[in-house]
């Protein structure tokens, strides 16, 4: 007999057997997506239910997400549907909103608004990150973030837009205006970006009447004093050779301070002596890092720099049964002293494996061990046979280095119909060239970071 309340994924209570524990991740990214397909690997068939809660019903594979923006990869081709990779876990779609410790359930709230209790004995927070917004005036309401899909076809479709207007008009200040565009954040996504829509928007530009590929501007604008300051110096300078040659403008040692619909302010210099400069521009693109997830604030769980403190075991003090990992989560990492783990995807997929094990432990397989991280290298994009890239700490350019970041990536997709799709894009590409065409999607024009990524149901004024 099974008794269970509608809008509730409850335990049910069997006169028979007692039911296996229940898991449930929270997050279908790369972290919550790899610890999962681990856990079906090393827990057998009924030792225990696999749940995943997710507003959506695939892993977007966010590294190639710069390449949707200049049409060198279709939007779906990048979104892997999670019923495809986990077999055995039953998918709940919708947005985690609480967590209550004490009766050991997560509430939900779904597509349609409702929300749902679920029940656990076991809980893995893996929610990820979004856009990090820091109190920048007019950064809100003007911005484009880069996170999602939506926002990558919205860039794309807003890119070109501008260069169509451009064409039309007969001011060549508004020209000038709208054929500028500026990036902020010089980090893995911000210079992929410029590199590939420089190439991309010129090429557009090159189809104009009145707007030439010369007209076209992009600014890079970066706070810290080198490019891809994450990575080896080697990295970042051979970046920026390749930037420069595109003709891109890079603005290290500088913020955006106000950003309006027109213009951007930016400034350079030091604390007691600042450069100021206003950028006329439509469109300014902010890939200023990411923050973890707003779950994590609510939860009411200790934190560090907004991310769930956990031991070297992905668990959460004080909550027993719950453990985290990801960008929402500050993994001490033993072969760095103990700092944090970074919020790379490389991370989240370790991480994922890492504590598969230990939540399978807690069931009673295997034994738990703390985390510890290998860097295995980093790959940079920068489009056509131009990339950057330290396998194993050997650095690489050009094209030795673009063949190692395609091969990365198409290894890294956990699915052989993604892996297929967007190798055919890639050879579709180098025979015909990108497709310069867009749509307006009803509903993604002039939308915010906040409105694409959802943050506004953490918001506890609404």
């Amino acid at each position: 007999m099974v008794r269970s309340v509608p809008g509730t994924l409850s335990r049910p209570t069997v006169t028979v057997r007692e039911q296996p524990p229940r898991v449930v991740v929270v997050g279908g990214g790369f972290a919550g997506v790899r610890l999962l397909r681990r856990l079906e690997s090393l827990v057998p068939a009924g030792r225990a239910e696999l749940v995943v809660v997710s507003p959506v019903d695939h892993l977007l594979y966010t590294s190639l997400v710069p390449q949707v923006c200049a049409s060198s990869v279709e939007p779906r081709h990048l979104a892997v549907a999670l019923r495809s990779v986990l077999r055995r876990t039953l998918l709940c779609l919708g947005d985690a909103v609480a967590v209550d410790l004490a009766a050991r359930t997560v509430t939900t709230r779904t597509v349609d608004g409702s929300a749902r209790t679920i029940a656990w004995d076991r809980l893995v927070l893996a929610p990820g990150s979004v856009t990090a917004t820091p109190e920048v005036p007019g950064l809100a309401e003007h911005a484009l973030g880069l996170k999602t899909l939506d926002e990558a076809v919205t860039l794309r479709d807003h890119v070109l837009a501008q260069l169509e207007l451009a064409d039309a008009t007969e001011d060549p200040e508004q020209r000038s205006a709208l054929c500028t565009f500026v990036v902020v954040g010089g980090g893995y996504t911000g210079t992929e970006l410029a590199a590939q829509m420089a190439a991309f928007t010129r090429r557009a530009a090159a189809a104009c009447q009145r707007v030439r590929p010369g007209d076209v501007r992009w600014v890079l604008v970066d706070h810290a004093p080198r490019l891809l300051h994450e990575l080896a110096p080697a990295l970042g300078r051979r970046a920026a050779r390749v930037l420069a040659r595109r003709g891109i403008d890079v603005h290290l040692g500088t913020s955006a301070m106000e950003i309006s619909a027109d213009s951007v302010v930016l400034a350079a210099g030091g604390p007691n002596v600042r450069r100021h400069t206003r950028v006329p521009t439509r469109t300014v693109v902010w890939c200023a890092g990411v923050a973890p997830s707003p779950l994590a604030a609510v939860l009411g769980l200790p934190t560090a720099r907004g991310r769930l403190v956990t031991d070297e075991f992905f668990r959460v003090p004080s909550a027993d049964g719950v453990f985290a990992l990801g960008d929402v989560a500050a993994v001490p990492d033993s072969t760095h002293g103990g700092t944090p783990a970074g919020q790379t995807a490389q991370h989240a997929v370790r991480q994922g494996a890492a504590a598969a094990r230990n939540v399978a432990a807690s069931l009673g397989i295997g034994s738990a061990r703390p985390y510890r991280h290998r860097d295995l290298g980093f790959v940079v994009d920068l489009g056509g046979r131009d990339a950057v890239a330290n396998p194993l700490g050997v650095t690489l350019s050009g094209l030795p280095a673009a063949v190692v970041t395609r091969a990365y990536h198409l290894a890294s997709l956990p699915s052989a119909a993604n892996r297929a799709r967007v190798a055919t894009d890639w050879l579709l590409n180098d025979l015909f060239g990108q497709e310069i065409t867009h749509y307006a999607a009803p509903g993604l024009a002039g939308r915010t970071i906040a409105a694409s990524e959802n943050t506004q149901i953490y918001d506890r004024r609404t």
